[in-house]
């Protein structure tokens, strides 16, 4: 709980100037921390969090505006650092269950390896979290429970980002290089080609 001498303090304190980051990071280190142990479950994820929370107040320190509290204005910073941490470890661990189950054979032809390499490639291009589910549903076989319950959402979520992982995917695939005309070079006549 804050007193109200920690709020006279936060008023102190000028967007820039060095020494007040400093009692600012003196002062609200541990609640800060605190707030990211119980966010996270894991003191050393927090503790990471919370040391790139303040490297980033830090660089923005300068454009830190007086109509919010500096520490309230900390702990949005660390708040949003954590829930990037949390969707990052979730992305990375999705990343590890499909390298561990493999890449999928290509197949032998010549047009089936050219129309998988234009699919990866648009995969690479989706957010991380519409290919996540894509690559769950539609390369590993998973339902749509079973997706919710990897990633960690609701099964409504996997539902609208399959649903918008598949139209970027289509309009990716579509905006590719078009195949040339195929003409039957065999139905030309002389007098069909235009001369110089």
């Amino acid at each position: 709980m804050r007193s109200e001498s920690s709020e006279i303090e936060g008023q102190q304190y000028r967007p820039g100037n060095e020494a007040d980051f400093e009692r600012l990071y003196r002062t609200s280190y541990s609640r800060v921390l605190g707030t990211l142990i119980g966010v996270l479950g894991d003191r050393a994820a927090a503790e990471d969090c919370t040391h790139d929370a303040f490297e980033r107040a830090y660089r923005s320190w300068s454009s830190w505006r007086k109509d919010a509290p500096a520490e309230a204005w900390v702990h949005r910073i660390a708040i949003n650092t954590a829930i990037s941490y949390q969707r990052y470890s979730r992305m990375r661990e999705v990343g590890q269950v499909i390298k561990r189950l493999g890449r999928p054979t290509l197949p032998s032809d010549p047009s089936s390896v050219a129309e998988r390499s234009d699919l990866f490639n648009a995969l690479r291009k989706l957010p991380p979290k519409q290919a996540a589910a894509i690559v769950l549903r539609h390369h590993h076989g998973y339902t749509n429970r079973e997706i919710a319950a990897a990633l960690e959402i609701p099964e409504r979520t996997v539902a609208s980002r399959l649903i918008a992982a598949k139209a970027r995917l289509k309009a990716l695939l579509d905006s590719g290089p078009r195949p040339a005309p195929q003409v039957d070079l065999s139905t030309l006549s002389e007098d069909s080609v235009p001369s110089d």
